[in-house]
């Protein structure tokens, strides 16, 4: 769910300096919880700022300098799986990273991992001779 608007926030902060309702009427006329409102009246009174708090979520498992690091190992190896660059990353940093989470990295960053073709990129065509063609018709 995504947080209230600063808008709003600022609206129910200014309606309450200003009509000095209580916090059950405020939350009936713009519609929120009571919870929420007393949530902005504490938080404005604290802090004195009305920005949405950061929601939880989990920490990443790598710091940035890991992950320059990480970016540097894709760019350098380019054409390695990301197996390959799993354990290249565990054996420079000796943290274990998994296959997906590399992955995630790469993509957030516009690095991807590329290929290299074993096959040339055109199809070599063949004219077809009669000669070619050993039936063992004679």
């Amino acid at each position: 769910m995504r947080p209230y608007s600063l808008d709003l926030r600022q609206k129910i902060i200014h309606a309450r300096e200003k009509q000095q309702c209580s916090i059950r009427q405020l939350a009936k006329n713009f519609g929120v919880a009571k919870s929420f409102v007393q949530k902005i009246i504490k938080q404005y009174q604290e802090t004195g700022d009305l920005k949405p708090r950061h929601s939880g979520g989990r920490p990443p498992k790598i710091n940035p300098e890991q992950t320059v690091v990480l970016l540097e190992i894709i760019n350098e190896n380019n054409d390695a799986t990301l197996w390959e660059l799993a354990e290249l990353f565990e054996k420079k940093t000796g943290l274990k990273l998994s296959t997906s989470t590399i992955d995630r990295i790469s993509r957030k960053f516009d690095d991807t991992v590329k290929k290299k073709h074993c096959m040339p990129q055109k199809n070599i065509v063949r004219e077809f001779n009669k000669k070619d063609l050993n039936i063992g018709i004679k």
